[in-house]
């Protein structure tokens, strides 16, 4: 239902209206709509195997390759051309909303089978690179993308900064409280 709604000539107007909404909204929207299209999977795609692969991908071990595939769609995607050109042309359109499904759809299926280590990993690729698209998209004396203005585009580096912070503060929250976890376990139970 949600893909359909993004799909709408209007909602992609109005999103895509805006350098800001087009990547801080339209892009997540579709990466969950993706990850809630692989949820409906059989659940033996979903689960991991104790050795931390996703039992019907092989191909996904320890969760890698999503999320390599994940990162290279997400750095094409922010490439300012890339955004130029999906509203000029109907192809890279479809083609920019097909590998953020995907993108979405890769995550939900790689994220919990990574692990801490490879998570870490791959946010330490992203995170940073994001921060260097939104550096440089505040910094910019003149505009990277000639659909969008410059106020937004300064607007949405600020964003992308702050948003790679969020992450990298939430993501590693959830890693102290992990590690906090397993070591009151063995405490707990000699008590």
């Amino acid at each position: 239902m949600l893909l359909a709604l993004l799909a709408l000539p209007v909602a992609r107007r109005f999103l895509e209206g805006s350098m800001t909404l087009h990547m801080l909204v339209q892009y997540p929207l579709l990466m969950l709509c993706g990850a809630l299209l692989a949820s409906r999977l059989p659940a033996v795609c979903l689960k991991p195997d104790p050795a931390g692969r996703s039992a019907g991908n092989g191909w996904n071990a320890h969760g890698i390759t999503g999320l390599f595939a994940s990162a290279v769609i997400l750095a094409i995607l922010m490439i300012p051309r890339v955004l130029d050109l999906a509203l000029i042309s109907p192809a890279v359109e479809f083609s920019k909303m097909a590998a953020l499904l995907f993108c979405g759809a890769a995550l939900r299926l790689s994220w919990q089978a990574a692990g801490w280590l490879v998570q870490g990993f791959f946010l330490g690729q992203v995170l940073p690179m994001s921060v260097v698209v939104g550096t440089l998209y505040e910094s910019s004396p003149v505009r990277v993308c000639n659909a969008y203005l410059l106020g937004d585009q300064v607007l949405l580096g600020r964003l992308l900064v702050w948003i790679a912070a969020g992450v990298a503060l939430a993501w590693l929250a959830g890693l102290f409280r992990s590690l906090m976890r397993s070591d009151a376990g063995p405490i707990q139970n000699v008590g």
